[in-house]
């Protein structure tokens, strides 16, 4: 049985409920048809035994000492008449005047169930015989003086559900066997319909590919969230069980009972895959790809890939951290040696005091706004960029202005360095960019980092070509770039994803040919779970 296919066990065991059917069902019809025949029966009966003792040749045979000669002659006729099985008469001493038994006719009889029927009661009742089970009517015998000399009681057999299969085998033989054909090719139909659902495939196979699925799903290194049409979780991976710090079974429950903030039911109801993007779900800043899923053209659910940033933001730390270092070094030795050689000319000259003076102004100048960082910004990641950005202005002919009252002691909630870094170095990096068709000589950009016990704005502002009021709506737009030719048109994109990650608000102050300022502020404590800096 467990080698035979898929199909044919589906196919035995839809007939075996239909043949398993047709027996309930043919025992509740014959059930019904017996219960039908008792109340025909009763009818019958007590039609016959009014009939009976209405009979004045009967009223008249049982006053008479042997008048059960007249009476059973009369009764046998009634009964073959009225198709009743029997019919007993008798007088008030219970003599039978008539019974079915000729040797029973002129005796006495003792039946208990009788004697209602003396006391001129009209009932019936059911008896077990040798031959089945009757129901009999009783019917007290009156005079014209309506004074009772006698009792009438008619007997029926009720069909026995053998007697009635038996009348009925036509019938019963014609519906049984269309059954059987029809449910045989119904049964078939089935099993093909549910092998084709399954994909031609056999239960063992059906349940490896599960095994393998769900294995693949809980290995992977990413977190898998699959949901239907109806929102109901489908998949939910052990990874991301560990990200959002659920347990047990989640299948079957609705994606929003157990994240609350999921931005998944989105892709059902848009229908359009977002790839790539960095939210907030349940305190966790993940980088999600969400996909809508279809069969044959028609949405099914949707399925999203993602992972916690956490581990992104920790195997690029180090990169971070050094590549600001690196590009303030490489600015700043760029600058030194041109100041050597300036130096060495002078020298060679003979203008030693005027090389002396140039010397300790370049060192005054550094050690200035080394010791400033390091006093006012508590990051040495910050620190190097903002260092670097200072030195690369200058390289490109920009005054990078850091207001002295600047500075940070820690990072808002849910942010860390590796935040400050990619925001403050895009909105720089976009104002440098303001400068490439702007013919300004005094080129300036100003940049303020101010922090309370409640908030921490920071400002980037310069006075390069602006940006024209048109394209403001689509400023933080992912691949759109307004500014600078070779532009990635991340850089907004990427602050709006940091701003919105640390809960704060961006303001911008624009116009063509205008001074350009962005203002951002986060609140210091967010609500939710703090994301480490």
């Amino acid at each position: 049985m467990n080698q035979m296919p898929i199909r044919w066990k589906i196919t035995i065991l839809s007939y075996a409920v239909v043949i398993f059917s047709l027996l309930i069902g043919g025992m509740v019809v014959i059930a019904n048809i017996q219960e039908q025949e008792e109340k025909e029966l009763r009818i019958r009966s007590m039609n016959t035994a009014r009939t009976v003792a209405e009979l004045s040749d009967v009223k008249k045979g049982i006053l008479q000492p042997q008048g059960w000669k007249t009476v059973n002659k009369v009764a046998e006729e009634i009964r073959i008449i009225n198709e009743t099985d029997y019919i007993v008469i008798m007088n008030m001493e219970r003599i039978r005047y008539s019974h079915p038994v000729r040797e029973l006719i002129g005796q006495p009889s003792a039946g208990e169930d009788e004697k209602p029927a003396f006391a001129e009661h009209i009932y019936f009742s059911k008896a077990e015989g040798d031959v089945g089970t009757f129901i009999r009517a009783f019917i007290p015998i009156k005079d014209e003086s309506l004074n009772q000399i006698g009792v009438v009681v008619v007997g029926n057999k009720i069909p026995s559900i053998t007697e009635i299969i038996t009348d009925l085998t036509d019938e019963i033989s014609i519906i049984v066997l269309l059954t059987l054909i029809f449910g045989l090719i119904g049964s078939l139909m089935l099993a093909n319909h549910i092998k084709k659902q399954m994909f031609q495939l056999e239960p063992h196979e059906i349940k490896r590919m599960l095994e393998e699925r769900t294995a693949t799903f809980h290995s992977i290194n990413e977190g898998v969230i699959a949901i239907d049409n109806q929102e109901n979780i489908t998949i939910f991976n052990e990874k991301a069980k560990k990200i959002f710090n659920v347990t047990g079974d989640v299948a079957g429950k609705k994606i929003r009972s157990v994240l609350k903030d999921t931005r998944l039911p989105e892709i059902v109801e848009r229908s359009r895959a977002v790839y790539n993007e960095q939210i907030i779900v349940s305190g966790k800043v993940i980088l999600s790809t969400r996909i809508p899923i279809r069969k044959d053209s028609e949405l099914i659910g949707a399925v999203a890939i993602f992972q916690d940033r956490t581990e992104v933001t920790k195997l690029a730390e180090e990169l971070t951290g050094v590549k600001s270092f690196v590009e303030a070094l490489r600015v700043q030795n760029h600058e030194h040696m041109n100041k050597l050689h300036t130096i060495a000319g002078l020298i060679q000259l003979g203008k030693a005091d005027k090389a002396l003076k140039l010397t300790f102004d370049a060192s005054g100048e550094q050690e200035n706004l080394s010791n400033f960082l390091s006093d006012k910004i508590r990051n040495d990641a910050i620190a190097g960029l903002l260092l670097s950005k200072v030195r690369r202005g200058k390289e490109l002919g920009i005054t990078v202005v850091i207001d002295p009252n600047s500075n940070l002691e820690e990072f808002p909630n849910r942010l860390d360095h590796h935040d400050f870094v990619l925001l403050l170095g895009n909105l720089i990096e976009n104002a440098f960019g303001a400068f490439e068709h702007s013919e300004r000589e005094d080129r300036k950009i100003d940049i303020s980092i101010e922090q309370t016990d409640e908030i921490c704005a920071v400002l980037v502002e310069d006075n390069g070509s602006g940006i024209e009021e048109s394209i403001l709506p689509k400023l933080y737009e992912k691949g759109f770039t307004a500014n600078k030719s070779g532009g990635t048109g991340y850089g907004l994109y990427l602050v709006k994803q940091i701003t919105e990650k640390g809960g704060g608000v961006i303001e911008v102050s624009t116009g063509r040919d205008e001074r350009t300022s962005f203002t951002i502020t986060f609140p210091m404590e967010a609500e939710g779970e703090a994301y480490g800096g």
